[in-house]
């Protein structure tokens, strides 16, 4: 059970709303109750997942980026998708990032970068993160 409450807590995190998947991490692992692998793979799993999600909005919402309801001024957009193209798709390993992270995945989305290499990279750097985490509790 610990760990699919983790992998929310992690989805949670990975959207656009206010949650820390990495406390929920660290006093799961603290308590030794439950694998640190699977600890690990849960929290990564559902932080990949809302990021996921932050892309396929991304996608889908930039579809409508002429109506006048658009989250994103046209600049706003040009901007973020200039910055993207330039920096290309390993500025997702900054995913795991407060405040800029979770944009970002959007940002990709709305960039039509494909499925996969997003979701290498974002793998890369959200699984980093949680094993980061983890192994500086083992000290």
């Amino acid at each position: 059970m610990n760990y699919l409450l983790l992998a929310l807590n992690a989805f949670i995190a990975a959207t656009l709303l206010p949650a820390s998947s990495e406390v929920a991490l660290s006093l799961l692992a603290q308590t030794g109750d439950d694998s640190w692998t699977g600890l690990w793979l849960a929290a990564t799993f559902g932080n990949v997942a809302g990021a996921l999600l932050n892309w396929s909005l991304g996608r889908y919402l930039s579809h409508w980026q002429q109506h006048p309801y658009f989250p994103f001024k046209p600049q706003q957009w040009h901007t973020a998708q200039n910055w993207f193209q330039r920096y290309g798709a390993p500025t997702l390993l900054l995913s795991w990032l407060p405040i800029i992270g979770d944009p970002l995945t959007f940002v990709a989305g709305m960039a039509k970068m494909r499925c996969l290499p997003f979701l290498l990279w974002v793998s890369i750097a959200k699984g980093g993160r949680y094993a980061l985490i983890l192994w500086l509790l083992d000290f």
